[in-house]
């Protein structure tokens, strides 16, 4: 017997609700809800980079896991120190909280058991963690939920990443970057401009610095937005980080 279409394809709005009643029924209990954000990064890339990433971060992830869904994503993030660039849109971090609640009130209706959060956009890292504890709270035992918000690890494995495919790990920068360049190189290679590669702040931001750009926008400390450099980079770059980063997220769901 041939596998019904949508295991094809797990993302939740693509399928029917007799495809989902099925998917439950053989044990697809688990979705994944994929956070981004539309906001600037750099002369040289789109606004969707973020949302783009952690769908195909998503589509990885849930083939790994195993008998996992994907939800859709929640496209638009918590980028207010983004906002002095035209383009951005930014949500209150008690409207993605109130999101993230009611993907979870609704998943569980329908029998899921297991909710789990993680972003493209690190900037909603802080948000997730804050509102984990009362998204767990909210269930009351009822469902698993989790989330991904250890920001140190995730730039750690795009420097092993981009050391590893043959790029300058200290172009890594969070934003913009070697990283978050070559990525879009891979996923959506028709959107970078690669005329427009030039470095933006190079290092690690100090503790004053971190303070100024959240409370003044990230253009206190980057003129033209970016967090890195993004010259050197490859889509071999880009698939490495794509691995690394599905892997670092694998390890920190698998049961």
């Amino acid at each position: 017997m041939s596998e019904p279409r949508w295991m094809g394809d797990l993302r939740l709005e693509l399928m029917t609700f007799e495809d989902v009643s099925t998917a439950l029924e053989r044990g697809f209990e688990t979705v994944v809800v994929p956070c981004g954000a539309v906001e600037q990064h750099g002369p040289h890339l789109p606004l969707c980079m973020d949302a783009d990433h952690a769908e195909a971060l998503a589509t990885l992830v849930s083939r790994r896991l195993g008998r996992t869904l994907i939800a859709p994503t929640i496209r638009v993030g918590c980028s207010s120190h983004h906002l002095t660039f035209p383009g951005t849109i930014s949500i209150r971090p008690e409207t993605l909280e109130a999101l993230c609640s009611d993907y979870c009130a609704s998943l569980m209706r329908h029998g899921f058991s297991r909710i789990i959060f993680f972003s493209g956009h690190i900037g909603n890292f802080p948000v997730l963690r804050d509102m984990l504890p009362r998204l767990r709270g909210s269930v009351e035992g009822r469902a698993r939920i989790d989330a991904f918000v250890d920001s140190e690890t995730w730039l750690k494995a795009w420097r092993e990443a981009v050391s590893g495919a043959g790029g300058d790990e200290s172009a890594v920068g969070g934003h913009a970057d070697i990283a978050e360049t070559s990525l879009m190189m891979k996923i959506r290679p028709d959107s970078v401009r690669i005329d427009r590669f030039e470095p933006g702040h190079i290092g690690l931001l100090s503790q004053h610095q971190l303070e100024l750009m959240w409370k003044n926008g990230i253009s206190s400390v980057t003129q033209n937005g970016i967090l890195g450099d993004p010259r050197g980079s490859t889509v071999a770059i880009g698939e490495g980080c794509l691995e690394h980063i599905a892997n670092l997220l694998v390890d920190a769901f698998k049961d």
